[in-house]
């Protein structure tokens, strides 16, 4: 496997992620929100406290990133 194919790859993917966040923009608000109440003043983030809010972040992601691969950009090859 030659080196400059992995970076290609590797650059491609992220060029995605600005569309792929913006597909989860909400559930980005809302986790921010949560970890930003939880931690007001100098309370530190405990596990969990936004664990409700962040499985939605990820299942958000993983719906716009499997989405992606199933329609990707003609030529491209994603996520191998």
């Amino acid at each position: 496997m030659s080196g400059s194919n992995v970076w290609s790859r590797s650059r491609e993917k992220m060029r995605l992620f600005p569309e792929l966040f913006a597909q989860c923009s909400g559930e980005a608000a809302v986790y921010g929100k949560c970890v930003a109440a939880t931690t007001t003043g100098r309370q530190e983030l405990k596990k969990d406290l936004c664990a409700k809010e962040f499985e939605a972040l990820k299942t958000c992601f993983v719906n716009a990133v499997s989405h992606k691969v199933s329609n990707p950009p003609s030529g491209l090859r994603l996520w191998c």
